[in-house]
């Protein structure tokens, strides 16, 4: 089914998969809403986003994957944000899909987009006053040295939030061959669990 011939807006998104469409977000939920009622689009399987880097237009780009549970067909659909590269928003489909609530959540929490109309958005894995999107591109592989959220743990056990080892990272993913052969591997291939860590002194 070719949905340019119904939905004018969209637009081919290139995919080796499935078939992808980008849609502006101002024809976001009326697209959703359709693709479930109209088209049997009636599962998200899960939603994500893909950040493309610093001064680049468009920054951040939500992205849907849609099973139809009648044809056994999956769609992915990507939207690109609106607003600042510093402020990123797209209207929420959690109205939609129920599940939708929380993978919105997990967007906010690592990227910090923010998503027009969600019922309860606040961060899913990092305490609220975190200052970083841990999924943005500038945000380093290791981390960052900062105190503990939680001043009365601090005190108590006097740790601090380290930045995680690296570990051979970072860690990069081939373009081909099979699947099994893409997983994202350490540039650094010498580092195995049951070998000594470098800089540690023993196994893991």
């Amino acid at each position: 089914m070719n949905l340019k011939e119904t939905f004018a807006f969209l637009e081919e998104r290139p995919a080796k998969d499935c078939p992808a469409y980008n849609c502006p977000a101002g024809h976001l939920v009326n697209l959703m809403q359709a693709l479930r009622d109209q088209h049997g689009y009636s599962m998200l399987v899960d939603m994500t986003a893909v950040d493309e880097g610093p001064g680049q237009t468009p920054r951040f780009i939500a992205v849907y994957h849609l099973f139809n549970l009648e044809s056994f067909e999956y769609l992915r659909i990507a939207s690109a944000c609106e607003g600042d590269e510093s402020a990123p928003e797209i209207p929420t489909v959690s109205h939609i899909w129920a599940g939708a609530d929380w993978h919105e959540r997990e967007c906010y929490d690592m990227f910090g987009i923010r998503f027009k109309g969600h019922p309860d958005l606040r961060r899913i894995l990092m305490w609220d006053e975190y200052p970083y999107y841990p999924l943005r591109k500038e945000f380093p592989l290791a981390g960052f040295d900062m105190d503990f959220q939680a001043a009365d743990v601090a005190e108590r056990t006097g740790v601090r939030i380290q930045p995680a080892p690296m570990a051979g990272g970072p860690f990069v993913s081939g373009d081909e061959g099979p699947m099994s052969e893409k997983e994202p591997r350490a540039k650094d291939q010498s580092w195995r669990e049951q070998h000594k860590k470098p800089g540690g002194s023993g196994p893991a």
